[in-house]
């Protein structure tokens, strides 16, 4: 069976999962290609033997969408596909342009894109949304808000929900000592945000709330990794030396041990994975009630109002005291990870998924509709 993954963006926790997915089909023995444009993601699936295409792409929609189509129909005629997976709002736009269900079409949001915008452009991505449905013969989404949402928003269509999966042997839980130690924290409490700096992961709200956190915790101190659009504008803004600005790294999980609590301060969401992985290493995840927070959270932390600065402030001064939730919460979460979110169970859904739609797409007779929409190989 022939699989053509398409990823736009390339890093952060799509650029995982998409990465995850292709390692696990070709270990199955499938023939397995990424289609992606440079960077993190193309460098490490090179580097595990997955077979990569480049396909320039910018990261939004713009005037460049119609090029990129086409160069992503090129790839697709060359690969001959069985069945084609689309990563993220970019690829789904330009991957369903570029094949409009003439093959079995996979598109896994990973967020929906009118959650990102207000307005006008909000309705736009609404109406694009339920229009690419016609070209997506499985939607794959990986939180039942993230579906519900869609079909609130009048996205239908056969909708599949696998939630993301966490590499359960990678985050275990840690004492946090030698971490702290190892990383250069000292030895007082640590709160861990863990993200792209950009205004969907939402870390200047979380910045808003730190000095009342500090209020309550003068030793406390908050960590940030990873970079994006809005690293140099936030630490410029925010010169606190409890702030620590680590940037990314290629191994989160000592950062994890480190840690006494997550947060999660992002304005959307489909499921988080760095949520996962903080419970999947015994802490637990403070963050805001967006699409997908509650269903990864559980009883393994506190869920709070969107925007509610206030509120997440209090949360997390609560997880960071000794005699409070947070040690109960990281044995809860811990067994979260291991009952609904290891990867290999997620590996095996979507794997699942895939055969059939290969399989139903092989039995039909010649000529006939793809999955009941219009177009042929």
């Amino acid at each position: 069976m022939r699989i053509l993954h398409v990823s736009q963006p390339v890093d952060a926790g799509v650029a995982v999962v998409a990465e995850a997915l292709c390692r696990d089909q070709r270990d199955r023995g499938w023939d397995v290609t990424l289609a992606c444009p440079p960077g993190p993601l193309a460098d490490r699936a090179d580097a595990a033997g997955v077979r990569v295409r480049t396909w320039n792409a910018s990261r939004g929609p713009g005037p460049s969408v119609l090029a990129e189509s086409r160069s992503l129909a090129r790839i697709v005629r060359e690969q001959d596909p069985d069945v084609v997976h689309l990563h993220s709002s970019k690829a789904g736009l330009a991957g369903r342009l570029a094949i409009r269900g003439r093959r079995p079409t996979v598109f896994q949001p990973h967020a929906w894109s009118f959650d990102a915008v207000d307005g006008p452009v909000a309705a736009a991505a609404r109406n694009w949304e339920r229009l690419g449905a016609r070209w997506t013969h499985r939607l794959l989404c990986v939180s039942d808000a993230e579906r519900d949402a869609g079909r609130a928003a009048g996205v239908g269509g056969d909708t599949v929900v696998v939630p993301n999966g966490v590499d359960t042997d990678r985050f275990t839980p840690a004492p946090p000592a030698p971490a702290r130690a190892a990383l250069g924290l000292g030895d007082g409490p640590v709160v861990l945000c863990a993200g792209r700096l950009a205004l969907q992961k939402g870390q200047d709200l979380l910045l808003d709330a730190w000095g009342a956190v500090r209020a309550a915790v003068p030793d406390a101190t908050l960590v940030l990794l990873g970079d994006g659009p809005e690293a140099e504008r936030w630490r410029a803004a925010h010169p606190d030396p409890s702030v620590l600005w680590r940037g990314s790294v290629e191994d989160p999980a000592p950062y994890y041990a480190a840690a006494d609590v997550l947060a999660l301060p992002s304005r959307w969401e489909g499921m988080p994975l760095v949520a996962l992985e903080a419970l999947a290493s015994g802490r637990p995840v403070v963050g805001f009630d967006v699409t997908g927070v509650r269903e990864a959270v559980g009883d393994a932390g506190a869920v709070v109002a969107p925007g509610d600065t206030t509120a997440l402030a209090a949360a997390l001064v609560a997880r960071l005291d000794p005699s409070g939730p947070g040690a109960a919460e990281g044995t809860a979460g811990r067994e979260r990870a291991q009952q609904f979110f290891d990867r290999r169970r997620s590996a095996d859904a979507v794997a699942e998924l895939v055969s059939r739609m290969h399989d139903h797409a092989v039995a039909r007779p010649a000529g006939s509709e793809v999955n009941g929409r219009s177009g042929t190989r």
